[in-house]
């Protein structure tokens, strides 16, 4: 008899196979206490441990293909450089100190560690706690066996729909080339590294199904559906063969997509829209070139921030962006200032400073690199540096007043007279925008967009800000809605004050990388996309088949619905004929 499981689709395609189903070893994690004669001991066991988990991982790197791209082998360096955290290894030491076993010492860190991760509101950043425990086992794995050899899946796997409690980034790129049909976990969300991981690989992939091990057998026949996040145990015949047939038209929808690659985003009534891509850092320019020869919409610069012990300087940030810009081969770079407080934090500033509540709503964004101006001067003299190397434009989060615009406004001219003083090459026309992200921002974007050069609407947080909920909280998350009627409003109300000011504005939320509304956005008037490369080409064939001024006829009458089934209903019309028009080639 079938049976039919929901999860989190977080990579599309169609996964058929035999299911494998994999049983880890977990660690067992003693605790007691230990002697003052003892802690040097331990100190060398937890360290030679440390040491045997690094040279496994570095073994595992040297086994991946050599093609493998270098934004997926980045992965695998993330790993190798939490294993030798200064942060992780001497909050272990001092608890072994405190005369405890390494094992334990180990395991007290891990847990104060994702407790910080854990209260964090970004989406992005709260997954990254899957990489400590990742790393934490690994290392309590190697305590418990002075001469580790964990191997990571056999061969004879190709075919086989994995099943797993999670799988790590080593786990993941070593499967894909061993050519696996597809992966299912009981574990992790769509912004873990396994998750984007399977998206940039292009393996099927579901996670959050619980209790998958205990439901799936061993060679059971599975069906997953990464798109619609179904699974299918013991698919009858007609399932079967229907999905068969939806495998074969994903895999020809995917060779279709590559033939789009640089060809100009035109509508079928011939407007012009402008795709850009979404980067973390400069590597990520290489994927993105990939699949288009374009430029950044949204370049997020507190990664670098986040992942280093202390602040960048001027000159190492300088080396950053200029590495990005001169990537891109003259093609636009639009960099984000620092948006880091509350949920994103350095590593020697996370626990520092008093009790906040709302940490989304506190010292964040510009309004923490006004009060620290002279980290903020460093930043914006290092953006200036770089734009003598290529076209970039400087965007600014979070801005809720113009008061806040005034002082960015004199802070760069202050970093200009700097460099001109210091006889710095720099673009003395850079273009300024903002980021509209709160509906306190979109209420005055007809007056913002009179004084800056361009905008860029964050649907992340505008959603979560205009209907007051955290949808990383599983008690409120149902109510996050891009569709609901206002958020809708404060889009349209953005792009208009936009286009009375003759100012492009670009969206780079979630809502531009997602199919579902792209027709949607192209009805109210949107004409820059800013999006993950993996999602560029699928966006790209939608606006090459749709017809912009039908869609604005019918898009006007969504903007008359207030409930949500109704709006729902009314996208879903509109999406309906998004694959009738022939992909089109220019040139």
């Amino acid at each position: 008899m079938s049976i039919m499981l929901n999860g989190i689709g977080v990579s599309r395609g169609i996964g058929i196979g035999d299911a494998y189903v994999l049983y880890r070893e977990q660690p067992e994690v003693q605790e007691y206490l230990i002697t003052e004669e003892d802690v040097d001991n331990e100190i060398q066991r937890y360290t030679r441990a440390k040491y045997a988990a690094l040279t496994e991982l570095s073994s595992i790197k040297k086994r991946i293909d050599s093609d493998t791209p270098d934004e997926i082998l980045a992965f695998i360096d993330t790993h190798l450089l939490m294993i030798d955290d200064p942060v992780l290894n001497t909050g272990v030491l001092n608890h072994i100190k405190k005369l405890r076993n390494a094992e334990w010492a180990l395991q007290i860190q891990c847990e104060r560690l994702i407790s910080v991760f854990d209260n964090m509101q970004d989406d992005y950043l709260k997954t990254r706690q899957d990489d400590i425990y990742h790393v934490v086992r690994s290392i309590q794995l190697c305590l418990g066996d002075e001469n580790p050899q964990h191997q990571h899946h056999g061969s004879g796997l190709r075919g086989k729909v994995i099943v797993a409690d999670d799988l790590t980034p080593a786990d993941t790129i070593l499967l894909k080339h061993q050519k696996i049909a597809g992966f299912i976990t009981e574990y992790g969300g769509p912004l873990s590294h396994t998750a984007i991981l399977a998206r940039s690989l292009g393996i099927p992939a579901l996670v959050g199904v619980h209790k998958a091990r205990q439901l799936i057998n061993a060679n059971d026949k599975v069906i997953l559906d990464g798109q619609r996040g179904m699974l299918i145990i013991a698919p009858d015949h007609k399932s079967l063969k229907h999905f068969k047939t939806l495998k074969r038209q994903h895999e020809q929808r995917k060779i279709d997509l590559k033939r789009l690659a640089n060809q100009p985003a035109i509508t079928r009534d011939n407007q012009h829209i402008t795709l850009h891509g979404n980067i973390d850092r400069p590597e990520d320019v290489k994927a993105l070139r990939k699949v288009e020869q374009t430029g950044v919409g949204l370049y997020r610069t507190e990664m670098m921030f986040i992942n280093a012990q202390t602040a960048p300087n001027e000159e190492e940030q300088y080396l950053e962006y200029r590495k990005a810009v001169k990537a891109l081969k003259g093609n636009p770079l639009t960099i984000r200032t620092l948006d880091l407080g509350g949920d994103k934090e350095m590593k020697d500033t996370q626990q520092h400073g008093p009790l906040v509540h709302n940490p989304a709503m506190g010292l964040r964004a510009i309004r923490r690199c006004l009060k620290h101006p002279e980290s903020f001067l460093l930043q914006l003299k290092a953006i200036l540096r770089a734009s003598a190397f290529g076209p970039i434009r400087i965007m600014i989060p979070m801005i809720t007043n113009h008061s806040e615009i005034d002082q960015v406004v004199l802070m760069i001219k202050q970093a200009k007279a700097e460099l001109d003083i210091k006889k710095q090459a720099y673009d003395d026309n850079i273009p300024l925008g903002a980021m509209i992200e709160v509906p306190a921002a979109a209420l005055s974007a007809e007056t913002f967009a009179e004084r800056l050069d361009f905008l860029s609407i964050g649907t992340n947080d505008l959603i979560q800000y205009t209907l007051a909920l955290d949808r990383i909280d599983d008690e409120v998350s149902y109510l996050y809605d891009p569709l609901h009627p206002s958020v809708l409003r404060l889009i349209d109300m953005t792009l208009q004050a936009g286009r009375n000011a003759g100012i492009p504005v670009s969206l780079c939320g979630e809502m531009a990388s997602d199919a579902t509304y792209t027709r949607l956005l192209l009805g109210l008037g949107l004409k820059y996309f800013s999006v993950p490369a993996t999602a560029l080409l699928e966006i790209k064939s939608i606006i090459m088949g749709a017809n912009i001024l039908s869609l604005e006829e019918e898009v006007r009458q969504i903007l008359k619905l207030h409930h949500h089934v109704d709006i729902s209903r009314a996208v879903d019309s509109i999406n309906r004929n998004k694959h009738t028009a022939p992909l089109k080639l220019h040139g």
